[in-house]
């Protein structure tokens, strides 16, 4: 059986009380290849109360997905050799109690109309262009991973 369909999500800002431990309990799998970019989005989620597992390829991030599916996937879609149009293939060709109907964004530098229509086509349910902000992308993985259940 296949995933659902993805559904356009818009992340919400974060209500400035929802701080720190918002995200408690959440298993996050970032796939960024730039180091900083990996380091500063996987320091931000941890801030909330996040547990993250970082992978800096797709490759990597299967291996992670495989040894424990996250609540929520975040990646990078331009990134050297596979890319994150080929993760999140890879993650809806799963049955879903494998983790293929996980929550997925896209935290992208490609900020087109097209860009973002192409990734919720692809299986994201959100997509955030990079440089993102802090409070935005922390509301985004909190959406997506309160929804989780709704799949």
């Amino acid at each position: 059986p296949s995933a659902a369909p993805p559904r356009q999500m818009t992340p919400t800002r974060l209500p400035a009380v929802a701080r720190r431990g918002v995200l408690t309990g959440a298993r996050v799998l970032l796939c960024e290849d730039e180091t900083d970019a990996r380091e500063f989005v996987a320091d931000l989620l941890r801030e909330y109360g996040a547990t993250v597992t970082e992978a800096s390829s797709v490759a990597e991030a299967l291996e992670r997905f495989e040894a424990q599916p996250p609540d929520v996937l975040v990646s990078d879609i331009g990134m050297p050799g596979r890319d994150g149009y080929a993760l999140i293939e890879s993650v809806r060709a799963r049955p879903p109690e494998r983790g293929g109907a996980v929550p997925a964004l896209a935290l992208t530098g490609f900020a087109r109309a097209e860009d973002a229509r192409r990734a919720l086509g692809a299986g994201f349910q959100l997509h955030l262009t990079k440089p993102v902000e802090p409070d935005g992308l922390v509301a985004a993985v909190v959406q997506l991973w309160e929804g989780r259940g709704a799949r």
